[in-house]
C-alpha cells in the first residue's frame, strides 16, 4: 500500500459544527443533570457533612454519598485504591465527595457549593520528595540493574552527578469529562462516555451498580481530545451518572465545568531525578546511576505502568552497558495522577538527554558528537537495558538526514557568532533524537477485534474496538477495510465504538490504535475477500492468487466484474457478506518482577532541530525554527500522521516550556483554568516548521508496514527544552551546565542565567 493522504473522516463535521459529542446527542425525555461536590481539604476525616442546603436548593432531585452506592466503592484501573465517592476519608482538594442530581445544570451545579462539611484534618504529603522521604508510596519501588554500574562509575575517568526536576502536564482536552446514562428496561444502563476505554467503563459501571457486564452498554462516537486523561479517569464520571439514573431510574448527565475538570482529574506526573553518570574522555557513557521519584498522587491509577515505561525508556537512542534505574510512585494527597501521551516514556527519555547534554559541555563538545558516539549498534552494543535487542535501528540514517537537512553545523557556528556580539539576546540550537516503543507493556492488552459489513449495494460498515480522538484511527482503519476490498474509501464507514459490538477491547492507548484495530480489520476484509474470490472462481475460471481487488472492480487476465455485482452474486448464492476480525501482537513477553523480556513489538524513531532566541534580562523565549523527521514507517496517511508529528512536538514543547502546574501550601491546586495554566498558542509556534515522514517501511509485519505516530513525536519537543539550555550556557561562554529544570517558565530561564558564574 502507498502512501495516500485522505482528509480526516470527520473533518468536514468537525468545522461545520455538524459533529456529535457527547453533550450534543439529543437527550432522552426526562434527563437529569449531575454535579459533584469536591473536598476542601487535602487530607482529613469527615467529622460531619450537612447537606442540607444542597437537597433545598432550586431545582435538585437527589443527593447521593457513599452509601448510595449499590455495589463496588472503587474505580482504581488496577489497585483498587480509588473510591468514587469519599467515605468518611478525603486525600486531596477535589475529591468527589457527594454528587447532586438537579432539573438543570446549572442548578446542580449551584447546590454543589452549599454543603457544610466539617473536617478533622490530617497530615498532608504533597511533594513526591517528601513522600519518598516518609517511606510513603502507592506500589513497591522498582528498580533495573544491569552489568556493575557502582563499580563501572567508580572507575570512570569523568564523572557527573546531580538532581533534575520535570514537572506534571493537564492533558487540556477541548471537550471535557462526561457521560450520559440512560436506564434500559429489564435494568440495563446505556452510557454514553467521552472515554478512551469503553471496556473499562463497562466494568466500573457494572460493578458500581452490582450488574453483569452485558447489563451496560458504553457508546462512543468521538471524543474532543483524550491525550491518556480519558483512559482510566473517566470511569468515577461514569459511575456516578450512572449511580445517579439507576438510582432515579432517568437519564442522567454528568458534564464537569473546566475548573472541577481540572480539579478533580489526573494529570502528567512529574518527575524528581538524582543522577550520576561516568563516561571517558570521547564522551562515551560507561555507566549510569539514576533515581526517579515520582507523583503518584493520592491512588496508584496507572502509576506503576507509567513507570515501568519510564525505566524502558531511560535508555532512549542510546547503548547503556552497565546502569542502574529505580523508579518510585510517590503517595501525595494531590490529584492521582494518569496516563499522558508518552506514559512515562518521556519523562524517561529526558533523563539521559539531560545527562547527554551535561557531558558535552563538560567536554567541551557538540552534544550531537556525544550523542551519535553513544547510538545503539546495528549488530553491537544493540540490547536494551531489559534484555531486548534493538532489530529495527534507523537513528543513524536519520540522524543523518535531519542533520544535513537542517543546515545544523552551519547554524551551530553562524549562532555561536551570534552570541559573541550580542550581550542581551542570545541563540540556542540543539538536535535530539527520540527511540520509543510501542506496545502495551502488559502483553494481554494486546489484542483487538473488529466487525466488517458489506451491504448488498457494495457499501461497507466498520466497527472495531478503538476510539477516535481526533488522531484519525477511523480514518486509518476505513482505508485499510478499502484497500483489502479494493473499493473507493468514500464508501467504506466506521461506527461509534459500542462495546455491544467489539467486546473486550483494549484502550485506545501506548499508540497502538491504529496497529490492532488496524490488524483486526483487515483479518476481518480478508474473510470476505477470500469467500469473494472463491465466488469469482466458481463463476469465472481461473487461480485465486491471480484475482485482483482495486478501482472497486474485481479482475484476474480474462474475466472483470464490479465489486456491487459480485457483492450481489454473493448475496443471492447466500454467502456470508460480514466477518469478524482479531489480531494478536506477537512476540510478547514481560516480566513485571524482574523488569525484563521483550515488551515491545517494535520501535519508532525520529529527531528534531530546534533554535530558539531568549532575552537574558527577562527569561522570555521564542523558538525560531523547527526541523522535525519521524519514522511513520510506511504511512498508512502522511497527512493525518504529519499532523499527529507536528501536534506531538507542540504538546511536547508545551510540557518542558509553558505549562506549570501549581499547588497552593494547602495542596489546592492553583493552576484549574486556562487563566492560570498556559498551553501553547499560535504565537508560540514557529514562523519556520518543517516537516517530513522519513522514508522506512517497517521490518515487522505492522498494519500496511505502518508505524504508530501518536505518542513518540512528543519527544521532539525535547529540542526545544535543550536550544534554550544553550542559549542559556553561551551566557558563560558554554563552559557550564545550567541548572535548568523543566518547565523552561521565564522564570526559570532567568534563575539558570543567575546560577552560572558569569566569565
Amino acid at each position: 500500500m502507498s502512501r495516500k493522504s485522505h482528509p480526516h473522516e470527520s473533518a468536514a463535521l468537525h468545522v461545520s459544527g455538524e459533529a456529535s459529542y457527547a453533550d450534543d446527542l439529543r437527550e432522552a425525555a426526562g434527563t437529569l443533570y449531575a454535579a459533584v461536590g469536591m473536598s476542601e481539604s487535602a487530607h482529613a476525616n469527615i467529622r460531619s457533612m450537612d447537606l442540607a442546603a444542597v437537597k433545598a436548593s432550586a431545582g435538585v432531585v437527589a443527593v447521593l454519598t457513599a452509601k448510595d452506592i449499590p455495589g463496588i466503592n472503587d474505580c482504581g484501573p488496577i489497585i483498587k485504591d480509588d473510591p468514587i465517592l469519599a467515605d468518611g476519608l478525603v486525600q486531596y482538594i477535589g475529591q468527589a465527595v457527594f454528587v447532586v442530581v438537579a432539573e438543570s445544570y446549572m442548578q446542580a451545579r449551584r447546590a454543589a457549593t452549599k454543603a457544610v462539611i466539617d473536617y478533622d484534618e490530617l497530615p498532608a504529603v504533597l511533594k513526591p520528595l517528601d513522600a519518598k522521604a516518609a517511606e510513603s508510596f502507592v506500589a513497591p519501588p522498582m528498580q533495573l540493574v544491569r552489568g556493575s554500574p557502582q563499580e563501572k562509575l567508580a572507575n570512570s575517568p569523568n564523572r557527573n552527578s546531580g538532581t533534575l526536576s520535570v514537572g506534571g502536564q493537564e492533558q487540556f482536552y477541548l471537550e471535557g469529562q462526561i457521560s450520559y446514562v440512560i436506564p434500559k428496561e429489564d435494568n440495563q444502563f446505556h452510557v454514553y462516555c467521552s472515554t478512551q476505554h469503553p471496556t473499562e467503563m463497562q466494568h466500573a459501571v457494572a460493578h458500581a451498580l452490582k450488574l453483569y457486564f452485558n447489563q451496560v452498554l458504553v457508546e462512543t462516537r468521538r471524543m474532543g481530545g483524550g491525550f491518556g486523561g480519558k483512559e482510566s479517569q473517566s470511569a468515577i464520571f461514569a459511575c456516578l451518572a450512572a449511580i445517579c439514573a439507576n438510582h432515579l431510574n432517568r437519564p442522567v448527565k454528568l458534564r464537569l465545568d473546566r475548573d472541577d475538570d481540572m480539579m478533580i482529574t489526573g494529570k502528567r506526573h512529574c518527575f524528581e531525578y538524582d543522577y550520576d553518570i561516568g563516561f571517558d574522555d570521547d564522551g562515551k557513557i560507561l555507566a549510569a546511576k539514576i533515581e526517579m521519584v515520582t507523583r503518584a498522587g493520592y491512588s496508584a491509577d496507572l502509576s506503576v505502568p507509567v513507570a515501568t515505561r519510564a525505566v524502558c525508556h531511560f535508555d532512549n537512542a542510546y547503548y547503556l552497558s552497565d546502569v542502574d534505574i529505580a523508579a518510585f510512585c510517590a503517595k501525595t494527597n494531590t490529584q492521582s495522577n494518569t496516563a499522558f501521551r508518552g506514559f512515562g516514556g518521556p519523562q524517561g527519555a529526558i533523563a539521559i538527554e539531560y545527562l547527554i547534554d551535561n557531558i558535552a559541555r563538560i567536554l567541551g563538545k557538540d552534544p550531537l558528537d556525544i550523542r551519535k558516539i553513544n547510538y545503539y549498534g546495528k549488530t553491537s552494543r544493540n540490547t536494551t537495558p531489559y534484555g531486548q535487542t534493538v532489530e529495527d535501528n534507523v537513528i543513524h540514517e536519520l540522524t543523518a538526514e535531519i542533520e544535513a537537512s537542517s543546515d545544523y553545523h552551519q547554524r551551530h557556528s553562524e549562532i555561536q557568532a551570534f552570541n559573541k556580539t550580542s550581550p542581551i539576546l542570545k541563540k540556542g540550537l540543539a538536535l535530539t533524537p527520540l527511540k520509543f516503543g510501542i506496545s502495551f507493556n502488559v502483553v494481554h492488552f494486546n489484542q483487538a477485534g473488529a466487525l466488517v459489513h458489506v451491504y448488498v449495494d457494495g457499501s461497507i460498515l466498520v466497527n472495531h474496538g478503538g476510539t477516535e480522538m481526533g488522531q484519525g484511527l477511523n480514518t486509518k482503519v476505513a482505508q485499510v477495510v478499502s484497500h483489502v476490498l479494493g473499493v473507493d474509501l468514500g464508501i467504506v464507514r466506521a461506527t461509534p465504538t459500542d462495546t455491544s459490538k467489539v467486546a473486550n477491547t483494549s484502550a485506545t492507548a501506548a499508540s497502538t490504535g491504529t496497529d490492532l484495530n488496524g490488524k483486526a480489520a483487515e483479518n476481518a476484509a480478508l474473510k470476505i475477500r477470500k469467500r469473494l474470490c472463491d465466488l469469482f472462481v466458481e463463476r469465472f475460471g481461473g487461480e485465486v492468487d491471480d484475482i485482483l481487488f482495486a478501482d472497486n472492480n474485481v479482475r484476474n487476465g480474462s474475466h472483470e466484474i464490479s465489486f456491487n455485482e459480485l457483492v450481489e452474486q454473493a448475496y443471492l448464492e447466500r454467502i456470508q457478506l460480514w466477518s469478524d476480525g482479531f489480531y494478536k501482537t506477537p512476540e510478547l513477553n514481560w516480566n513485571k518482577d524482574t523488569l525484563t523480556g521483550r515488551p515491545f513489538y517494535y520501535y519508532a524513531y525520529g529527531a528534531s532541530v530546534s533554535e530558539v532566541l531568549i532575552d537574558t534580562l527577562t527569561g522570555e523565549w521564542k523558538l525560531l525554527r523547527a526541523d522535525l523527521l519521524h519514522d511513520a514507517g510506511n504511512s498508512i496517511n502522511p497527512a493525518i500522521d504529519m499532523g499527529q508529528v507536528e501536534g506531538a512536538f507542540i504538546q511536547g514543547m508545551g510540557w518542558l516550556t509553558t505549562e506549570e502546574l501549581k499547588w497552593t501550601p494547602k495542596g489546592k491546586l492553583a493552576t484549574h483554568a486556562p487563566s492560570t495554566y498556559k498551553i501553547p498558542a499560535v504565537n508560540d509556534c514557529p514562523d519556520d516548521l518543517r516537516v517530513k515522514l522519513f522514508d522506512n517501511k517497517s521490518k515487522f509485519d505492522t498494519i500496511m508496514r505502518s508505524k504508530a505516530v501518536g505518542e513518540p513525536p512528543l519527544l521532539l519537543g525535547f529540542s526545544v527544552f535543550f536550544a534554550i539550555r544553550d542559549a542559556i550556557a553561551s551566557v558563560a561562554d558554554y563552559t557550564q551546565n545550567p541548572e535548568l529544570n523543566a518547565p523552561a517558565t521565564p522564570e526559570a530561564i532567568l534563575s539558570a542565567i543567575t546560577g552560572l558564574q558569569q566569565p
